[in-house]
This record gives C-alpha cells, structure tokens and sequence, in this order.
C-alpha cells in the first residue's frame, strides 16, 4: 500500500486528494507520480478504470504556477466526453491551488471558447480537431507550455488523429515534458515517442494488476437473430439499476435503443452523430437515474466514469480485446460489483477465445433464459416487494377494508395470485427487427486494426477536416508520416528535463 503522501506532492494537492476520496494510490499512481514530479517523459501502459488521470493530473497540476497566467499544460483526448471528464477531474485535484482548467472540443460554441481562453487558463483539456482549430486561428498560443499529456493514444491512432496529435507537438517548446498514455503500443504510438520524446521512462501496470476480481464475466452463445429477445429475458431476470448496453455501430444503437423503448424499457443512446448537447443531456439523465438502460459505441463511451454502473451487456462482441477490457471497466468500480455479459453468435467463438487470452481469465458460459425464467423473475420481485411492505410495518388499514371485501368473494390463493398477474410486468412481446452486423472473426492484427477504423469512421471530431490546409487529410493508415521525412528531427534534440 503506497500513500499519496508519500508520493512527493504538496499539500494543497494532498488536501484535494483527500477530499476527491482517495485513501491509498493505485499501481499506475505509485509508479507514475514520483518520476513525473522528477521531470522525466512518461510512457504509461495501463487500461481504463487503474486512475491514470490522477496520475498525469497530480505532477501535472504540482507544476502549475498559478503566478503566471499563461498556458502552462495541455492535455489531448480523443473524444469530447474524455475532454469533459479529465477537465472536471483535473478542476477537482487542483481546487486548492486555484488552477485554472478549460476543456475545448468540437460541438461547443468556438465564440465562447476564443472569450475563455482570453481569461488565461493554466490548463487546457481538448480534443486534436479543436485544439488544432485554435492553433490555426491564433486563438491558443503554445509557447509557453511546458506539459504535454496525451491520454487515449492508441485510441487517437484508431480514430485517425496521428497527424493532428504531430502537429501540434510541433507547434509546443522543445524544452517541455512529455507523458504519453496507452493501453497498446503500437508502432505509431512508438514513432511519436521517439519523435517527441526525451528518453522516456516506460511505466507498465502489469496484466494481473489490471484484473477485476468484482466483476463477474459470462458469455451466451446465441444465433444473431435471437439477441435481442435473450438481451431483454436477462434485463427482466438481472434488473440491473444501471446499465450500459453496446453497440458495434451508430446503426445498431439508434435500433437498440428504439427497439428497448418499445418493449418498455427506460433507454438512450449515444453516438458520435448526436449533437453535443444531446449526448450531455443523455448522459446526464443517466447519472441521474431517469433512464435505466444507456446504449453505446465505443468510441462515444470511452471514458465515461459513471458510478453505480451494475451491469455491461455487449450485445456485439468487440472488435479486439482491449476495447472489451475498456466496455467491462465500466462496473465493477469503487469496490462495488459488477456483472458483465457477452453475447457471442457460432461464428464469433475465435474472437471470445482471443479474448480469454488477452485477459487471460475464463469467461463463464451461461445458458440462454428463457421466456418461463424471466416471467418467474419478475414474479419474484413482486412477491418480495409484497413481504418487504408486511415486514416494514407499513400502515395498511386503508386498505384492509377492500381486502376483506374481496376475500368474501374469491379464495385467497386465487386473489393473492390475480394480485401478482396484475402488479407482474410480463415480458413484452412486440416484434422487433434489427439489422444484422457482420460477426467479427479473428485475423492478423494490423487488418483487425484497419477494420476497426473503417467501422468507427463517422465518429471522429467533425472539427478535423476544417482545420486542414489544402483539403482533407487521408485517415492515417500506417504509412511514414509527412512529418517523419523532416531532416531536423525536432523534439529529440532537446535536452533532458529531470533538472528542471
């Protein structure tokens, strides 16, 4: 057990943390904190849900000197919840040290962010689209900057942002620090290090220290067809209090979430085709519990920190294992439990193996409910409900009189069971089509990889192509960058920063 005081931090930051929660730091925190605050470059390996954003954010924020008004760190996202998420966490660690934090992002007012970045904020929190859009029209000044965090990047390589992320670390001093965060390491991610990095220290939190022992895996083998009813057999029988379903595409979400409306369930889904403030207001009834059931991509879920999470339902499987380690994350959190479940058709069974190797842990099969199993569930739930109300002691004399009257004219079985038919929510059977996606079969990585930028293509920062001298760029597709042929090398040059 490794304390945050023992970490190297400054009181104010030691008070933030307390108050945020936290009592013991986790492994990514224990490791990162202490040689970031020396000043080295970091290369942090470690899947959502371990706390990296503590541990980017806290030497981050130490740093600041909130004597100067100028911009002092930036921090790049790949999507607008992870900009907004990181912002409000980064808002709370540095309260005490009054540091001034602005997220900018595609689908917010740039009128409103060009009058806030006039008021000097110390940090900045945003995605490439917009913080290059700001570069372009003079509206953000880098010179001045001296920390770097990219957070997400494999998630950025994936949505085609490489070289939006080049452009800007050529636009920051070449004196600054460097700390890069990544579930995977591919090749493009390691080129930018050696570009833009200065000896970096690789930190990797090891695969058995990111396991969610809270969180129960079980898989259903279905035919696709069939998904949808078992997906409503198990929402009836679970009855989860919150619960994220996803989706591989816009498509199939704009569906779901249609379809489990129809059948009776409070459902919404997000994707990257809503308009900002639509995803906000969805998430926020959400949080707040007026909707039960959230439908997602994964690209517009990444990084959502929603507690009270209990149940993942992946009604597709995903298209690599680590996004299923990033889906799953979502339960399971504060100690709490979770209940992840994995729908998986005859033809997708390599994918589930891959899977299991990658995570290195079994997921239990579970046979599919049926029809009887979830009629028997909800008469259960009705049955306890009745009991909880006997033992709590409730007043009941309003309603004895009627109960009397009844029990005059009918048996009590048959009125106690009339009773639980009428209070029962039994299943619904509206019909429901959904167009069928593809299975997702194992095959060499790098194709796996170009598959899935193809799938998440619409849901890149629309800012991206407005920031573009001479047109749009080509989607990164893992030939040289324009950058890489420059003689001068920038960024490798510089000296070390561990003195500083």
């Amino acid at each position: 057990m490794t304390t945050f005081r023992e970490l190297g931090l400054d009181e104010q930051l030691l008070n933030s943390v307390e108050k945020m929660g936290f009592e013991e730091a986790t492994p990514i925190q224990a490791q990162t904190i202490p040689v970031a605050l020396e000043g080295h470059d970091i290369i942090g390996q470690a899947q959502t849900g371990t706390g990296k954003t503590a541990a980017f954010g806290l030497p981050l924020i130490q740093k600041v000197n909130t004597k100067n008004d100028s911009i002092q760190g930036i921090v790049i996202a790949p999507t607008r919840e992870l900009a907004i998420q990181v912002s409000e966490e980064l808002y709370k660690i540095g309260f005490h040290k009054r540091v001034r934090i602005l997220p900018i992002y595609g689908g917010q007012d740039i009128n409103r962010q060009i009058r806030a970045l006039k008021k000097n904020p110390h940090i900045i929190v945003g995605t490439p689209g917009r913080i290059l859009d700001h570069i372009n029209r003079k509206t953000l000044r880098l010179q001045n900057v001296e920390t770097v965090v990219l957070d997400e990047a494999d998630e950025m390589l994936n949505m085609g942002f490489i070289e939006d992320i080049e452009a800007i670390l050529t636009d920051v001093p070449e004196e600054h620090q460097t700390l890069l965060f990544s579930a995977t390491m591919p090749d493009p991610i390691r080129r930018i290090a050696e570009r833009f990095m200065q000896e970096p220290k690789h930190i990797k939190v090891k695969a058995k220290e990111v396991t969610m022992p809270n969180i129960q895996q079980f898989y259903i083998e279905m035919q696709e067809k069939k998904k949808f009813d078992i997906l409503t057999r198990l929402l009836d029988i679970q009855s989860p209090e919150l619960a994220i379903i996803f989706g591989r595409t816009k498509r199939r979400v704009d569906e779901l979430s249609e379809a489990l409306n129809l059948r009776g369930y409070a459902a919404e889904g997000i994707h990257g085709d809503l308009s900002q403030a639509k995803r906000l207001s969805v998430l926020r009834k959400f949080k707040e519990g007026s909707i039960e059931v959230l439908v997602a991509t994964d690209v517009a879920a990444r990084g959502l920190d929603i507690s009270g999470v209990t149940h993942v339902y992946n009604f597709d499987i995903p298209q690599d294992p680590e996004s299923y380690v990033h889906r799953i994350g979502r339960t399971g959190r504060a100690g709490k439990t979770g209940l992840a479940m994995l729908f998986v058709t005859p033809r997708e069974i390599g994918q589930l193996k891959n899977i299991e190797r990658t995570t290195n842990r079994k997921i239990d099969r579970m046979k599919p409910p049926t029809l009887d199993e979830a009629l028997e569930k909800q008469q259960r739930l009705i049955a306890e409900k009745l009991s909880s109300i006997i033992e709590a002691g409730e007043n009941l004399s309003y309603y004895k009189r009627m109960a009397e009257e009844l029990l005059e004219e009918h048996e009590s079985v048959e009125l106690v069971a009339a009773a639980l038919k009428a209070m029962t929510k039994e299943p619904d059977s509206t019909p429901i089509k959904l167009t069928d996606e593809p299975p997702v079969v194992v095959r060499d990585r790098n194709r796996g990889r170009n598959d899935r930028n193809r799938s998440r293509g619409g849901e890149r920062d629309r800012d991206r192509n407005r920031n573009r001298k001479g047109g749009p760029r080509k989607e990164y597709s893992g030939q040289k960058s324009r950058n890489e042929n420059r003689g001068d090398n920038r960024g490798r040059s510089r000296k070390p920063s561990a003195t500083n």
